[in-house]
């Protein structure tokens, strides 16, 4: 699934395909495997907020120099991301109180977040979902907008690893990543 969210029409046509054919899509965005940036020094992300699912706001910024976070984009259309999730999920629980955090942005048009919050029961998911439902974040971290996508920042808000598609080996990477990245103390810390 590509979108170029630079142009509308583009992103018209992105939210005017089909379920099934996006699903199509992503899974073979999955099949492309994953790129990572430099490990040290990949540059600081952009900062952002965007309401959550649960009716609040979440804000990138808050986390960084704190906790190590995951910013995983992903759709209820989109087959990969859905199997990815349950498995970030388990990544965050376990995680969690040693400072991980993941946030879920979807990327679904406004008009599913019913969808949205009844795929996040289902799959009983315990980190932040947030909505991202004019795609402005994705647009500044991955204009492409291929689904799944993952940025993963370290403690001292820089980028670390970004990774496009999501198969069942990505996670044992991802998991050593995440790791590597909570051993490591922040500045000052």
């Amino acid at each position: 699934m590509i979108l170029r969210s630079g142009s509308v029409f583009a992103r018209r046509r992105f939210l005017a395909l089909s379920g099934a054919a996006l699903s199509s899509a992503c899974a073979a965005t999955s099949q492309s495997g994953s790129s990572t940036a430099p490990r040290a020094g990949a540059g600081t992300p952009p900062d952002f907020e965007l309401s959550t699912l649960a009716g609040g706001h979440e804000r990138l910024g808050d986390h960084l120099g704190k906790r190590v976070v995951l910013v995983d984009f992903w759709a209820t259309f989109c087959e990969p991301c859905l199997l990815a999730l349950p498995n970030l999920d388990a990544l965050y629980r376990t995680r969690k109180d040693r400072g991980f955090v993941v946030l879920g942005v979807s990327i679904d048009e406004a008009s599913n977040a019913s969808r949205v919050r009844a795929e996040v029961s289902k799959l009983d998911l315990s980190f932040p979902i947030l909505l991202d439902q004019d795609t402005r974040v994705i647009a500044l971290y991955n204009p492409r907008a291929t689904a799944p996508y993952s940025v993963l920042i370290g403690r001292d808000g820089r980028i670390l690893r970004r990774q496009e598609g999501y198969t069942a080996g990505d996670r044992d990477a991802l998991e050593k990543a995440i790791d590597q990245a909570l051993e490591t103390k922040p500045a000052g810390g």
